[in-house]
């Protein structure tokens, strides 16, 4: 007698795509971001069936509509609160948080920091485009000052977040930065996130073509991408330009642009070490420095990439101990136990 095994067919970007239409404005960056990760799901070994994704409010949070997974479009800023509890009750999940720079830094910037400060296992990707897009077109946490937006006619007079800094102030054990325009990197940073045992914490710059066109041009166009944009990569240095012939360096904490081959080496700059925290608080405020005379590139890739305990793993083993020690607690027994009573009209 014979007998044959089924073997499933390997999964592809198709089998992530649903039925539904895609409701998002033609243009949108959204629709690179979506793509990308219909292809990497099928590489990172976990069915779909383990897979979710959690969203909030806004443009973004349509996503888990778009999605072959289980998913949940929650309430604003709310996402992480509820993934969250999923990856606390079900941690054997691969747990995907999509939100925008005002779901996840306005209303819900109290619960993005404590979940990065908690390091759930579990994924965010920050789609950011520097407006509200949803409400048609109000400046955001992360619009820059003096925009001028339906909500602030005559420009806006708030100090914008940088959401990288703010991820690493709050102890995130994984920062990234991708872009919805660069494909292939954008691949490789959902890959390294999903790697990442611990929250990982991926900004990605996103287009809004309706109202706010072009915010990021200047990274995205082949004019002016290879002279504005720093690719950090592991133990290389700090490299960019057209010709691959600027670099950074450290004039002791300080970072400067210098020419290469203009007195200078590959050896003479800054290598890249992204276990490194003090060079990361570098890094991500690269583009913030007051110096009048400064310009630096704006870098994209891991930050900032640190090993330490999951909240989900920890809480799981005190349940485990006590368990062992006490025993399967009894809720009936509990109910009613010396902390209840009884009132007798």
């Amino acid at each position: 007698m014979t007998s044959s095994a089924t073997v499933s067919a390997p999964l592809t970007a198709k089998d992530f795509v649903t039925d539904q239409e895609v409701r998002w404005c033609p243009g949108c960056g959204d629709y690179s971001i979506l793509a990308q990760v219909q292809k990497v799901m099928p590489t990172i070994g976990v069915p779909r069936e383990n897979i979710v994704i959690i969203s909030g409010i806004g443009c973004s949070s349509r996503f888990p509509y778009y999605m072959n997974t289980y998913g949940m479009h929650s309430i604003h800023g709310r996402a992480t609160a509820i993934a969250s509890g999923l990856k606390a009750t079900r941690p054997e999940l691969s747990v995907w948080i999509v939100t925008g720079d005002g779901d996840s830094l306005s209303i819900g910037g109290n619960h993005t920091i404590h979940l990065l400060r908690r390091n759930f296992d579990v994924n965010i990707l920050l789609f950011n485009n520097q407006i509200y897009g949803l409400t048609k077109g109000q400046y955001s946490p992360t619009s820059e000052p003096e925009k001028v937006t339906k909500s602030t006619p005559m420009g806006s007079i708030d100090h914008p977040f940088n959401p990288l800094a703010l991820a690493l102030g709050a102890d995130a054990s994984f920062i990234a930065r991708s872009m919805d325009r660069d494909p292939k990197h954008l691949q490789q940073m959902l890959m390294r996130s999903h790697q990442h045992k611990g929250s990982s914490f991926l900004e990605i710059y996103q287009n809004c073509n309706i109202f706010n066109d072009g915010a990021f041009e200047i990274f995205t166009e082949k004019s002016s991408k290879p002279t504005e944009t720093l690719f950090l990569e592991q133990g290389k240095p700090l490299i960019f330009g057209a010709q691959q012939n600027k670099g950074i360096r450290l004039e002791g904490l300080k970072p400067v642009v210098v020419e290469i081959g203009n007195g200078y080496t590959a050896d003479d700059l800054w290598i890249h070490d992204e276990t490194d925290l003090y060079k990361a608080q570098s890094l991500v405020r690269m583009f913030d420095d007051p110096r009048p005379a400064s310009h630096f590139p704006r870098p994209f890739g891991v930050f900032y990439a640190h090993q330490r305990p999951c909240y989900e793993d920890q809480l799981n083993g005190q349940i485990e101990e006590v368990i062992k020690t006490r025993g399967k607690g009894n809720l009936n027994k509990l109910l009613s136990g010396r902390e209840t009573w009884t009132i007798n009209a």
